[in-house]
């Protein structure tokens, strides 16, 4: 009996300790994201803007859920379509998340992110000073192989054209959420991608599209 009870104790205590989500070893399971509430499109659109001043508070695992969700999330399951329209719905985007603490991507089907590596990659992901400090920054990468190139092509401007203009449309969805919730971001194109892409472990037909730097509370906005 005392042993079924002191078991019975350690389950509880393992349950409460574990942070929400951690599994795979280093993969984050995110919980499920919250589909209601938020700003109201207009008032979302009017205050709508990019800002590079930030607070450096950490994002929790719900807010950043949401946020992925609201960027590339499935919101149709019986068919697998996106919260962000897809050319062809070939869906060769992926957004990587690097953190502090590593890199990732995210997995919408799963809701959770793979770690791709446990090295702090962030100054990579930008020209400028701020995208090292941020707590978040996404990447956006579109595979083209996805889009039916084959290894050792040419990947062309055209090639490119659909994931550019997929990117944008995700990036708009981080930036509504953003608004809704507060939060400060920016889209950013200038990007090191021959330095970056080889940290990501990125394949050849694997091609980093655009930079978001966010999730950091607004502390002081300057908006474009």
């Amino acid at each position: 009996m005392k042993r079924t009870v002191w078991l019975t104790t350690a389950l509880l205590i393992m349950n409460l300790l574990i942070t929400p989500g951690m599994i795979n070893g280093q993969d984050i399971s995110l919980p499920s994201p919250s589909r209601k509430g938020g700003m109201p499109l207009m008032e979302a659109l009017n205050v709508r803007g990019s800002a590079r001043l930030f607070s450096d508070k950490e994002l929790s695992l719900q807010q950043l859920s949401d946020l992925l969700w609201a960027a590339w999330g499935i919101n149709r399951e019986a068919d697998g379509k996106r919260t962000a329209p897809s050319s062809r719905n070939m869906q060769e985007m992926d957004v990587y998340v690097s953190l502090k603490n590593g890199l990732y991507l995210y997995d919408a089907r799963g809701n959770m992110l793979k770690q791709i590596h446990d090295r702090d990659i962030r100054a990579l992901t930008g020209t400028q000073d701020f995208p090292a400090a941020a707590p978040v920054n996404l990447v956006y990468v579109a595979d083209l192989a996805r889009r039916g190139l084959k290894e050792g092509q040419q990947v062309t401007d055209t090639d490119l054209l659909s994931s550019w203009a997929n990117t944008g449309f995700m990036a708009q969805n981080v930036y509504l959420w953003c608004a809704s919730e507060g939060m400060s971001c920016v889209i950013r194109a200038l990007v090191p991608r021959d330095k970056l892409e080889p940290e990501m472990g990125l394949k050849p037909l694997q091609k980093v599209i655009l930079a978001q730097t966010n999730l950091k509370w607004a502390s002081n906005r300057s908006r474009r």
